[in-house]
Parts: structure tokens; C-alpha cells; sequence
């Protein structure tokens, strides 16, 4: 029998979150989506929370220990303020926690402090491939061994803060196997496109394609030294910080569609009286929930080494993606006209919904 009910400093540190995604995040999200720019200031006080400090060991410059949980629970309450804020101030962590969780002694001891000592800074990582059946277990992008170093070529999509890098993970398939690379900034053959890209929301976070062509790297900068890394880990990671900033993006379409059909009238009646209306904010209600202690669980189990929190990770995903594209859908039908409104976040939030399914990457915990 297990329980999830928070320690104290759990509770501190969500409390901390809390007030940062609605005092900081939400109130600047709409100005930043239409701008396309996100304030350092605002990103660099996101990272004073130290919630990838709290996850890295003391030997490695940190002050905790990495806990899957608190990671979701983080993520959750961060992105229920916004979601492009959530990913810029959690990009270092793309390229810090897979060094924690598969790098070897040396990689940890070069790259882990360098990253979370001082002030916000873009390290990152590149997974995301432009491809119909982007599966992150067969990458197209590939490394190859020469000698003592592993050549890359490929492409990656979708790489937040790729222009500024100061290095960034790549993963390539080497004989089959998703591995991860460390490629320092300005490594001959690496491009980053010129413009950020197009997407549907994510407007104010900046990512880039990035194209490597005979990229070399020295052999110790494959993440696991010449043995490698286990990817599965690192993947399960990842789709638990999808999952638990779809439920954050979800709830927070789910409480501001409740508050308006409250106060909202038609025909001298509040619209959440209207059967259709308080049968819609039931059902997304209930899928939020079932998400959440999906995703709850999943991350209890990878941080116990259960045999099926990888499993259980991939169905949070699946689930959590689902569930955020028809909650913030229904959303922006409870606001009726005013949801299409983009003085309105709900119509934000339908476009991030939109994307969770191709998100696998943006984040990890």
C-alpha cells in the first residue's frame, strides 16, 4: 500500500511553484505567446525555485536528491501557470538530468556543475525528428564510431534555446540503440536554423532545427562512457514531464471554463446550471483526476524501479495527451464565442493541448 500524500518539503516546494506559475508565468503568458518572447527576468526566477538544483546530489554542486514524484508534481504546478514559461525554465534540466541518470562518473563530475551553479543558462537537448513516425527508440539521425571519435549526422526539430546553446545532448541511433551525445557549442558541422520555428503554440519559447553533417565528437562524450547509456529511463523521464504538464495545461483550462460558466448568464440562468455545460466541466474533471494519479503512480514506480514504469510512463503519456486536447477543447466551447477570443487563454491552452502529442523531448524530470 502506498500513499502520495506530500512530505513537508514537498509541499513547500509546490506551494514556492504555485505562486511563481500565478503571480509570474500566467500573468505575462499572453504577452509573451503575441510577442514571441519570454523575459529572461521571468525565466531566471523560475530557475531560483532550484527544482534542478534539488534533483542533483551535493558531489555534483546540487542540495537533494532526484525524486520522479516531486518532479511530476513540480511540473504539474508549474505548467498550470503556463507551459512555454514551464519548458524555458526547465530547459537545463534536457541536458543535466540524463548526465545524472546515465553519464559516468567523469561526465557528471565535468558537466553537472557547470550547469546548475550559477544562473540560468541554455544547455539542452535534441531529440525530435521531422518524420511521420518519429519514434524516439529508431532514430534517422545516427552516429557512427571512427576511431576515437563518433561521427553524427541527421536532423533534429523543435530544440528549445538551440541558437544560444552553451552544449547540447544529441541522440542518434548507434547500431540500432538510441544513445545520447554530448556536442559542445560550435562543433564543426553543427547547423542551427537561422529562424525559430512556426508551431502552433510554444510561440514564446525559441526552437530551432538543427542539422548536423559529420558532426565529430570524442568518444567520452558518448552519455555512459564506451559501454553507453540505457535510453529507457531517460525516455520514461520524459514522457512523465509531458504527462504532468498536460494535466497542469488541462486543469488550468478546466478551472478558468468553470469560474466563467459560474459567473456567465444566458437566458437569466449561469451557464453552469445548464446540464450540457455542468456535464461537460464533470467529465473533464474526472479525466483530469484519472490522469493525474496515472501519472502520480507511474512516477512512484520509476522512483521504486518497479519492472513496469516504463510501461507505466508511456500510458501516462498516451493518456495525459488524450485527455488535454478534449478538456481544453471543451473549454473553449464553454466560453461559446469568447473561447475563439484570444484576449482568453483557453484558446492558448487548446493549441498547447494540440500538441502534447508530439511534445516527448521538450522536458524532463
Amino acid at each position: 500500500m502506498y500513499s502520495f500524500e506530500l512530505t513537508e518539503e514537498q509541499q513547500m516546494l509546490i506551494e514556492a511553484v504555485g505562486k511563481y506559475a500565478g503571480n509570474d508565468l500566467r500573468a505575462a503568458a499572453h504577452d509573451a505567446e503575441e510577442n514571441h518572447d519570454l523575459p529572461k527576468k521571468l525565466i531566471s526566477k523560475g530557475w531560483e525555485l532550484g527544482l534542478l538544483q534539488a534533483s542533483i546530489p551535493e558531489a555534483y554542486g546540487g542540495f537533494g536528491e532526484r525524486s520522479a514524484v516531486t518532479g511530476v508534481l513540480a511540473v504539474e504546478e508549474m505548467a498550470f501557470g503556463d507551459l512555454a514559461g514551464t519548458l524555458a525554465v526547465m530547459t537545463p534540466s534536457l541536458f543535466a538530468t540524463p548526465i545524472l541518470l546515465a553519464g559516468t562518473e567523469e561526465q557528471k563530475q565535468a558537466y553537472l556543475p557547470k550547469v546548475i551553479e550559477g544562473d540560468w543558462a541554455p544547455y539542452t537537448a535534441a531529440l525530435i525528428e521531422y518524420a511521420f513516425d518519429f519514434d524516439p527508440l529508431a532514430l534517422r539521425t545516427t552516429a557512427t564510431l571512427a576511431g576515437d571519435e563518433y561521427v553524427l549526422n541527421g536532423e533534429k526539430a523543435f530544440v528549445p534555446f538551440a541558437k544560444e546553446a552553451e552544449a547540447m545532448i544529441v541522440y542518434a541511433s548507434l547500431e540500432g540503440k538510441t544513445q545520447g551525445f554530448i556536442v559542445p557549442k560550435g562543433a564543426a558541422g553543427l547547423t542551427i536554423g537561422d529562424e525559430r520555428e512556426k508551431l502552433m503554440s510554444l510561440n514564446a519559447l525559441p526552437m530551432y532545427r538543427v542539422k548536423l553533417d559529420n558532426v565529430k565528437v570524442p568518444a567520452s562524450n558518448r552519455l555512459g562512457g564506451a559501454s553507453g547509456m540505457d535510453f529507457e529511463p531517460v525516455l520514461a523521464s520524459m514522457r512523465l514531464a509531458a504527462a504532468s504538464a498536460a494535466v497542469g495545461v488541462a486543469n488550468a483550462a478546466f478551472e478558468y471554463s468553470k469560474n466563467y460558466a459560474k459567473e456567465r448568464e444566458a437566458f437569466g440562468v449561469k451557464i453552469a446550471q445548464k446540464q450540457a455545460i455542468a456535464f461537460m466541466l464533470a467529465e473533464m474533471r474526472t479525466e483530469i483526476e484519472a490522469s493525474r494519479l496515472l501519472t502520480w503512480e507511474a512516477a512512484w514506480k520509476l522512483d521504486a524501479g518497479k519492472d513496469n514504469a516504463f510501461t507505466e510512463a508511456y500510458l501516462a503519456y498516451m493518456g495525459a495527451a488524450d485527455m488535454a486536447m478534449m478538456v481544453t477543447d471543451r473549454a473553449v466551447q464553454i466560453l461559446g464565442g469568447h473561447g475563439y477570443i484570444r484576449e482568453h487563454p483557453v484558446e492558448m491552452w487548446m493549441r498547447n493541448g494540440r500538441g502534447f502529442a508530439t511534445f516527448t523531448g521538450l522536458a524532463i524530470i
